[in-house]
């Protein structure tokens, strides 16, 4: 064997490893598709925009459904979808933990702190003497017996529903209504403006209700409200299946200022995906971590395709 041969062989012999390696790398074909939920909130409009826009980067076809909340855990335990970014725990512990302790749905890490979730009223009804969850019933012909939530099947409807029917809250005669995050906020306005006197679910983060002089009532903080975490929920394992979307996944973090300007955005009309993509061209630097050991969808470096796909 020539020493020109010789070196070429090794040089092959050598080379091979990263070849497999890199072909090992790449998702299973099953992965390339990622199934997430949409729960309709402006929040999770922003996330899933982040999200998906980074997939797209990566190779993969992110697809979103607009489900509620109970359909979307119940869809996750059939396996009809991957990836839901917006659980907010603790007020869906309740709602939640069945699955996982059937294992059936599986909870990540934090994708957000420092949240808060909670029935709120406007300042100059708390300066009226209404800052706890009791009273409400000393005052009950002022809210006409009305507090607005969201829609049908969310955890902090369950959660003031719970409050109404218990006696000792001298509740009863008291409304629900269950609309939507735009419905209630447009109802939430429409009464501030004329100051009259309302109750509603607030949250942060939210660009419209930090515009809003609004406080916290007390009263709920063993119920599941108050201080907030979002953890990632999947399929039964879905990150150990698709072990590249379950890094991206493990090292996404969201900040409150960073959604609350993409929800901003979308509350002006601007499509999520869109506001999503504007704001990483203008903040490239969270790719570094969110990309930190993850590929693309055929095993290359991540970082660098995600950038071009945003031209940068």
């Amino acid at each position: 064997m020539s020493a020109l041969r010789r070196i070429l062989l090794g040089t092959a012999v050598a080379v091979l490893p990263f070849v497999v390696s890199a072909a090992q790398a790449a998702e299973p074909e099953s992965c390339k598709t990622v199934r997430m939920a949409d729960v309709g909130w402006s929040d999770n409009t922003a996330q899933n925009g982040l999200f998906k826009t980074v997939l797209k980067g990566l190779g993969y076809t992110p697809e979103d459904q607009i489900l509620a909340l109970p359909v979307i855990i119940e869809s996750l335990k059939n396996k009809d979808l991957d990836i839901f970014l917006d659980n907010w725990m603790p007020s869906n512990a309740a709602n939640v933990q069945p699955y996982l302790d059937e294992k059936s749905v599986e909870m990540l890490n934090a994708n957000l702190s420092g949240a808060g979730y909670g029935p709120v009223v406007p300042k100059y009804v708390a300066d009226a003497g209404v800052k706890d969850v009791k009273d409400l019933a000393a005052n009950a012909e002022k809210f006409e017996k009305k507090f607005y939530g969201i829609e049908p099947g969310n955890d902090g409807n369950k959660i003031v529903q719970a409050k109404i029917d218990d006696p000792a809250n001298g509740l009863q005669g008291w409304e629900l209504v269950e609309s939507s995050e735009q419905g209630m906020l447009a109802q939430a306005e429409k009464s501030m403006k004329k100051q009259e006197w309302i109750a509603f679910l607030g949250w942060t983060p939210h660009p419209v209700m930090g515009k809003m002089d609004l406080v916290y009532l007390t009263g709920f903080e063993n119920d599941g409200f108050g201080d907030a975490q979002i953890k990632t929920l999947t399929r039964a394992g879905y990150s150990a299946e698709c072990a590249n979307v379950g890094k991206f996944l493990s090292n996404l973090k969201f900040e409150l200022a960073m959604e609350s300007a993409i929800m901003e955005k979308i509350g002006n009309g601007e499509d999520g995906e869109k506001a999503a993509a504007d704001w990483l061209k203008a903040n490239p630097g969270v790719l570094d971590a969110w990309l930190a050991g993850v590929t693309t969808v055929d095993g290359k470096d991540g970082l660098p395709a995600v950038k071009s796909s945003l031209g940068l």
